[in-house]
């Protein structure tokens, strides 16, 4: 472990905040202690619409920012067409558009400023020769097994799935050595393909990185917040009465913190982010008591689980603080002609195809119908048949 000074110590710190792990933090330390500045990078493919669980991650690279990192956002649009054609390639260049947009309103919300950050488009060194030539290399040293596994909680996985799936994996582990950094940012569900880098870069020359892992936000239907899944998020482009009418159905049972998606809210989105504007804090009104007003989870979670805090007092807190978190991000779409055409163009509405007007089939609903008319079709040829015979002349009779 490098020997680091107060101040670096300092930067340390704020950058393993909050962090559910950080692999090979030895390489942080080292750069820290030189006095320099770890560039660091967060990926994040472009497919479905990016919901509340991005602030996680932008809380987290405020903290890089605010720690004198170097931070770049990646926008992998070439990952996106990849993951099982989750994005096809006629809507990949504006969904990344929509991305840039979303995340710069996500930060600036927080109050990051948004000037220090760099964004990169997958596409544009993801079809260089050398990196082309990186993707060769490693697909001749990598298992398909390995491949799966290091991507088996990133990339949809299905039977006789498309080699595509494959090689997502082997693209985000170079993406670290051709956006030349020190580290990469990222949910738990990661991890594997962390793991993956670390020991994949060494086998064709290159260094290994830093992995600075963050938790998964738990959805308000239980389980992992996803895209793909409507009921666990809430889009940070809906309206005040769909953010109500969603926090009000999540499962939130008394008395349980586990899994429980609105304290999860408060944990890694809303208390973070009151922090980063200047205040943290969280608070609960209650109709003929106090309010209650916490400035760490720890005391909201006792206060739950002995039901001093009930379901019914924090949804409305929770309702009401992210209305106001999400509100500057509508605004900023709402003056923006631009974004507006942007989202219209990523996410087009679902083609309704009209169904066609079925012929009624009146012999499948009238029993022995099928029957009569074959009887029916055999009786007229018996009589054409015979009517045939009747018009033969008479064959001669043969002599004796």
């Amino acid at each position: 472990m490098a020997t680091l000074d107060a101040a670096a110590k300092a930067r340390l710190d704020l950058i393993t905040e909050n962090l559910a792990e950080t692999l090979n933090p030895e390489i942080i330390e080292s750069i820290l202690a030189e006095g320099r500045n770890p560039r660091i990078y967060w990926g994040t493919a472009t497919t479905g619409r990016p919901h509340t669980g991005y602030f996680v991650a932008a809380i987290k690279i405020a903290q890089l920012l605010a720690a004198g990192c170097e931070v770049v956002v990646l926008l992998a649009d070439i990952h996106a067409f990849l993951d099982n054609l989750k994005a096809p390639l006629e809507l990949v260049e504006n969904r990344a558009k929509y991305y840039a947009k979303v995340i710069r309103a996500i930060l600036e919300s927080v109050g990051v400023p948004t000037e220090k950050l760099e964004f990169v488009l997958g596409s544009s060194y993801q079809k260089s020769p050398e990196y082309t030539m990186d993707v060769y290399k490693l697909s001749s040293l990598v298992s398909e097994h390995d491949a799966k596994k290091a991507g088996a909680e990133i990339v949809k996985q299905s039977a006789n799935a498309p080699l595509s799936g494959l090689l997502y994996s082997i693209l985000q582990v170079l993406d670290e050595e051709h956006l030349n950094v020190d580290a990469q940012l990222g949910g738990m569900d990661q991890r594997k393909l962390f793991a993956a880098a670390v020991e994949w870069l060494p086998k064709i020359g290159y260094r290994k990185r830093a992995h600075l892992v963050t938790p998964m936000v738990a959805g308000l239907s239980g389980g992992k917040m996803s895209s793909s899944v409507q009921d666990s998020k809430i889009d940070l482009l809906d309206g005040p009465d769909v953010i109500q009418k969603k926090i009000r159905k999540a499962e939130a049972a008394p008395k349980v913190v586990e899994d429980n998606g609105v304290i999860a809210m408060v944990e890694y989105v809303l208390l973070p982010a009151a922090g980063l504007k200047g205040k943290k804090e969280f608070v609960v009104e209650r109709r003929d008591a106090e309010p209650l007003v916490y400035t760490d989870i720890a005391k909201l979670k006792e206060d739950y689980q002995n039901d001093i805090l009930t379901p019914q007092s924090l949804k409305p807190a929770v309702t009401a603080a992210l209305t106001s978190l999400m509100a500057p991000i509508q605004e900023a779409y709402q003056a923006s002609p631009e974004w507006q055409e942007i989202t219209a163009q990523a996410y087009p509405p679902p083609v309704v195809e009209k169904k066609q007007r079925k012929v009624k089939d009146k012999g499948t609903r009238h029993p022995g119908a099928q029957v009569q008319a074959k009887a029916q079709a055999e009786a007229k040829a018996e009589v054409e048949g015979e009517k045939k015979a009747q018009e033969l002349p008479e064959r001669p009779k043969a002599e004796n």
